[in-house]
């Protein structure tokens, strides 16, 4: 006597169930991150030097600079530019810039130890991600995207930043896409300037700038 097995159809209602209940697991990774560094940020406010108040950072940006893998992009930190890393700090205590993951744990921080926080990731050495360069085609329309906005006028020569402008070469791809693209829609409003910028070029080429940037 033979045995089969008899496999349901996959339903578009099942691939929408399975679609949401891994939605739901990686939800719940993010809080339980969200959590354990806002445990860390509790504990890190008796911490007695910036150094140990620092390591909070660790767990999304990584203890060498390299953000480990995680269910949404995060950026490297870094080696980023000191005026860069205070603003965005600041905005995100104020809630100018907003983010599940940044927000609550900036709220958190003392005003006094945004300056000192940026100081301390600033004088890191930038990590390499070893991410490659793109095709041809694609970093030939990134740099006529550049062209287009003129990005190296405020991310200077290189796309390495100065003062209150970011370091974008080798930055994670995933991280540049995301921001540009919530630039264009307006989800990121601390600096209406981009917004301008992006809305100006195509979402293509944000991709494209994106690759290439991380390629750098």
């Amino acid at each position: 006597m033979s045995l089969c097995v008899i496999r349901r159809p996959v339903t578009r209602a099942r691939q929408v169930a399975g679609n949401e209940r891994r939605r739901r697991r990686a939800s719940a990774r993010v809080g339980a991150a969200v959590l354990l560094a806002a445990l860390a940020l509790s504990a890190g406010a008796r911490a007695d030097s910036i150094e140990e108040k620092a390591q909070v950072c660790a767990a999304c940006h990584g203890e060498n600079g390299v953000p480990p893998q995680q269910p949404f992009p995060v950026p490297v930190i870094w080696g980023q530019e000191l005026g860069y890393l205070f603003f965005q700090l600041r905005d995100f205590r104020s809630g100018a810039r907003k983010n599940d993951q940044m927000s609550p744990i900036a709220q958190g921080l003392d005003p006094n130890d945004l300056m000192p926080l940026a100081q301390y990731f600033s004088s890191k050495t930038w990590p390499n991600l070893q991410q490659p360069m793109p095709p041809a085609a694609v970093a030939a329309q990134a740099q006529r995207a550049n062209a287009s906005v003129v990005c190296t006028s405020c991310h200077q020569e290189g796309f390495k930043g100065a003062g209150t402008q970011p370091h974008l070469a080798g930055q994670e791809r995933a991280y540049l896409q995301k921001t540009m693209t919530e630039f264009r829609s307006g989800v990121r409003g601390n600096n209406p300037g981009m917004t301008n910028l992006m809305k100006a070029i195509s979402d293509e080429d944000i991709a494209a700038l994106a690759a290439y940037l991380a390629g750098l």
